[in-house]
């Protein structure tokens, strides 16, 4: 369940449990919109500039600079770049569920060969469910392996603003409707046997 560009990451961070991409995503055409664009054919190398705007799917990005470059295979690799003021940002809709990923970093890279993707400098992952913030974790650098669903949140990085430390908030996954209101409670002591 992957993503053939950007941001599978979605990445990234389910902080309590797997993370799955919408699966229609790597099949939808990606629109880019920004004020300058550069193509190199020979280098197979296309660089936007100036207010950035992606989307693919349910996928939707924004950065000052997006650097894409594709392999002769046809993976490709993201660069996307923002500012310290106005970060680099990714929002992904997570595969049959009414859940989204939103990531923001000063960089952000995208390795379809890999299949990782990394948030570098001041970054930040949020899980939404619904329009409810559930999760959220903050580092200097958050790597994301989509091939073994499992992230990385580093705090540490030299010259991250962070000092040092890496900062999770984790929402408990709301009961199931299916369990009711005759359900026992959680800590519920069983009734003595006669």
């Amino acid at each position: 369940m992957k993503s053939s560009f950007l941001f599978p990451l979605v990445i990234a961070a389910s902080l309590s449990q797997a993370v799955w991409a919408e699966k229609a995503d790597r099949n939808k055409p990606m629109n880019i919109e920004a004020d300058n664009m550069r193509y190199d054919d020979a280098q197979q190398v296309t660089v936007f500039t100036g207010k950035v705007f992606l989307t693919k799917g349910t996928i939707v990005m924004r950065a000052a600079r997006l650097e894409v470059r594709q392999d002769a295979a046809g993976r490709q690799t993201g660069n996307a770049t923002g500012t310290p003021k106005e970060r680099a940002f990714f929002r992904q809709k997570r595969e049959a569920l009414d859940e989204f990923i939103e990531g923001e970093a000063e960089t952000l890279i995208y390795d379809g060969k890999a299949d990782t993707v990394r948030l570098e400098t001041n970054a930040v992952m949020r899980r939404y469910r619904g329009s409810t913030l559930a999760d959220e974790v903050t580092g200097a650098l958050i790597h994301y392996d989509n091939n073994t669903e499992k992230f990385n949140v580093d705090g540490s990085v030299a010259g991250a603003n962070t000092g040092g430390r890496v900062r999770a908030v984790m929402t408990p996954k709301p009961e199931s409707s299916e369990a009711g209101s005759n359900a026992p409670a959680r800590n519920a002591t069983p009734a003595a046997s006669k």
